[in-house]
Protein backbone atom coordinates (compact mmCIF):
# COMPACT_ATOMS: atom_id res chain seq x y z
CA UNK A 1 0.00 0.00 0.00
CA UNK A 2 0.95 3.46 -0.91
CA UNK A 3 2.08 5.98 1.60
CA UNK A 4 -0.88 8.98 1.64
CA UNK A 5 2.03 11.73 0.83
CA UNK A 6 2.13 10.10 -2.77
CA UNK A 7 -1.38 10.59 -3.60
CA UNK A 8 -2.22 14.59 -5.37
CA UNK A 9 -5.30 14.44 -4.04
CA UNK A 10 -4.01 14.35 -0.51
CA UNK A 11 -1.67 17.52 -0.63
CA UNK A 12 -5.03 19.07 -2.17
CA UNK A 13 -7.09 18.53 0.86
CA UNK A 14 -4.16 19.64 2.93
CA UNK A 15 -4.13 23.12 0.93
CA UNK A 16 -8.06 23.42 1.47
CA UNK A 17 -7.37 22.69 5.07
CA UNK A 18 -4.66 25.39 5.01
CA UNK A 19 -7.03 27.98 3.37
CA UNK A 20 -9.64 27.39 5.81
CA UNK A 21 -7.36 27.96 8.71
CA UNK A 22 -6.36 31.14 6.73
CA UNK A 23 -9.64 32.44 6.08
CA UNK A 24 -10.09 31.83 10.25
CA UNK A 25 -6.81 33.47 10.97
CA UNK A 26 -6.01 36.00 8.03
CA UNK A 27 -2.36 36.92 7.75
CA UNK A 28 -0.92 35.68 4.50
CA UNK A 29 1.05 33.00 6.25
CA UNK A 30 -1.64 30.01 5.89
CA UNK A 31 -2.22 31.08 2.52
CA UNK A 32 1.66 30.35 1.79
CA UNK A 33 1.47 27.26 3.12
CA UNK A 34 -1.46 26.51 0.86
CA UNK A 35 -0.24 27.29 -2.18
CA UNK A 36 2.92 25.59 -1.80
CA UNK A 37 0.78 22.18 -1.00
CA UNK A 38 -1.07 23.07 -4.47
CA UNK A 39 1.92 23.15 -6.35
CA UNK A 40 3.53 20.02 -4.72
CA UNK A 41 -0.11 18.20 -5.60
CA UNK A 42 0.92 19.00 -9.34
CA UNK A 43 4.53 17.69 -8.88
CA UNK A 44 3.05 14.88 -7.74
CA UNK A 45 0.13 14.31 -10.26
CA UNK A 46 3.07 14.87 -13.24
CA UNK A 47 5.59 12.76 -11.43
CA UNK A 48 4.88 10.12 -8.83
CA UNK A 49 7.03 8.15 -7.01
CA UNK A 50 9.12 10.75 -5.19
CA UNK A 51 10.34 10.54 -1.67
CA UNK A 52 8.87 12.26 1.13
CA UNK A 53 11.92 14.22 2.16
CA UNK A 54 12.15 15.84 -1.34
CA UNK A 55 8.50 16.52 -1.76
CA UNK A 56 8.68 18.08 2.05
CA UNK A 57 11.88 20.13 0.87
CA UNK A 58 9.82 21.10 -2.52
CA UNK A 59 6.81 21.84 -0.37
CA UNK A 60 8.71 24.43 1.83
CA UNK A 61 10.37 26.27 -1.35
CA UNK A 62 7.23 26.85 -2.81
CA UNK A 63 5.61 27.86 0.39
CA UNK A 64 8.55 30.35 1.35
CA UNK A 65 8.21 31.31 -2.27
CA UNK A 66 4.60 31.87 -2.17
CA UNK A 67 4.60 33.80 0.91
CA UNK A 68 6.95 35.68 -0.19
CA UNK A 69 5.28 36.72 -3.14
CA UNK A 70 1.66 37.23 -0.86
CA UNK A 71 4.18 39.88 0.80
CA UNK A 72 5.88 41.76 -1.72
CA UNK A 73 1.96 42.11 -3.02
CA UNK A 74 -0.13 42.98 -0.39
CA UNK A 75 2.36 45.05 1.92
CA UNK A 76 2.26 48.76 2.83
CA UNK A 77 4.85 51.02 1.41
CA UNK A 78 7.68 52.23 3.63
CA UNK A 79 6.99 54.23 6.10
CA UNK A 80 3.54 53.56 6.37
CA UNK A 81 1.38 52.94 8.87
CA UNK A 82 -2.30 51.15 8.54
CA UNK A 83 -4.80 53.73 9.73
CA UNK A 84 -8.67 53.83 9.85
CA UNK A 85 -10.60 57.35 8.95
CA UNK A 86 -14.13 55.69 10.11
CA UNK A 87 -15.37 53.00 12.55
CA UNK A 88 -17.53 50.83 10.48
CA UNK A 89 -20.62 51.08 12.56
CA UNK A 90 -20.65 54.28 11.02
Amino acid sequence: MAAIWTFWWAWLALALVLAMIEILLPGFIFLGFAIGAVGVAVIVWLASGLGLPLLLLIFAALSLAAWLGLRRKFRLGDGQVKTFQHDIND
